[in-house]
């Protein structure tokens, strides 16, 4: 048995199917591995061939699903449901991007794209999970959101507001859930070492006209940071921290609604309790 904080986790057998989406790096590549040394039958996807080929290497059933293609979210179900006989014991969403930018500086479509690969993609997949859940009287949902989707920053307006919406509509699942045995829960990390900031550089470049914002000079300045590697802190963790709330979240009598991960994030949510709103927005905003 292990726990998390005072909490004791008993391990439910029944729980052994998972899919674990955006598995090509970071928080979702380590956590696919991890549960599969944890015990569980990992269905992972990506999008790449190669990043398909490097999770079957490590025995993990690897399939494309890309949030913003409904066919792809079908076919990835359709198959999983094959190869386990209808059953499905938990679902991890985690594949996302992160689309910089001032808001004054970001178009309707780009908002658009945001959404679409952050929240109505995973809204197709959970919908689809749902029933399957509901017939087995049991099941696990868990949301990769972050703290930005608790406590925003400036520059990231698109991510924030995608997180923000995630938050409403799965939290309201969550109610609307109860006692059919099927739980959803939000992990909420803050800082913690992945691709995910690196990865969102292309977005930035290719829809944010940053030369001619008024924000060019703090643009100019984070993408400096970015190609320098991004900050390191101690305070910046690996993956590992999300996979432990993670395995609360699926084997814990009674998952929490919310995991807040990292000293910065609880720091934020401590502040977000404690201070004026006022303040705390111009606190955030000297901290872009």
């Amino acid at each position: 048995m292990a726990t998390l904080g005072e909490t004791t986790i008993s391990p439910a057998p029944e729980l052994r199917a998972i899919i674990v989406t955006g598995a090509s790096s970071g928080i979702g590549a380590h956590c696919a591995r991890a549960l599969k040394a944890d015990g569980w039958r990992v269905f992972a996807t990506a999008r790449k061939p190669e990043d398909l080929a490097t999770l079957e290497a490590d025995g993990i059933e690897a399939f494309y699903m890309d949030y913003t293609e409904p066919a792809s979210i079908a076919a990835l179900l359709g198959a999983v449901l094959d190869r386990t006989g209808g059953r499905l014991d938990a679902l991890f969403n985690n594949g996302a991007y992160a689309q910089a930018g001032a808001v004054e500086d970001l178009a309707v479509e780009v908002l658009k794209d945001q959404f679409e690969a952050n929240f109505f993609g995973w809204h197709d997949l959970t919908s689809r999970v749902v029933p399957v859940m509901r017939r087995q009287g049991h099941g696990r949902i868990v949301h990769c959101s972050s703290i930005l989707g608790l406590v925003p920053v400036p520059f990231r307006g698109a991510y924030a507001a995608s997180k923000y919406a995630l938050e409403a509509l799965m939290l309201c699942q969550r109610q609307e859930l109860a006692g059919s045995g099927v739980h959803v829960s939000l992990i909420e990390p803050g800082p913690v070492r992945s691709r995910l900031p690196i990865n969102g550089l292309p977005w930035f470049l290719r829809n944010i006209d940053h030369q001619k914002s008024v924000h060019r000079a703090a643009y100019e300045a984070q993408m400096e940071r970015l190609r320098a590697g991004g900050s390191r802190s101690r305070l910046k963790p690996g993956p590992e921290v999300v996979h432990k709330v993670l395995r609360h979240a699926l084997l814990s009598r009674s998952p929490r609604p919310h995991y807040v991960v990292t000293v910065p994030a609880k720091i934020g949510v401590a502040l977000k309790r404690i201070l004026p709103a006022s303040m705390l927005y111009r606190l955030m905003a000297k901290r872009a």
